[in-house]
């Protein structure tokens, strides 16, 4: 099957979505991507970045198939 102008496996976030879990980010990971020394910077932005995927992968999880409705046909 051909898919135009994306990856089909492609998961999309909504713009709002990203920020809150931005913002949920431990507050020394987001602090940390501005520091003076490069060992910090790169901790902190592993961490945002790990905190940021985690955060809007649980926001991706489909409904659990007892929780799927049942389509009559």
């Amino acid at each position: 099957m051909f898919y135009f102008c994306s990856y089909y496996a492609m998961t999309r976030f909504d713009i709002e979505d990203m920020a809150s879990a931005i913002l949920a980010a431990p507050g020394w990971a987001r602090v940390g991507i501005t520091a003076p020394a490069r060992h910090i910077r790169d901790d902190a932005a592993q961490e945002l970045a790990r905190s940021v995927a985690e955060a809007l992968m649980d926001g991706q999880q489909g409904p659990e198939k007892d929780e799927q409705p049942e389509l009559g046909l």
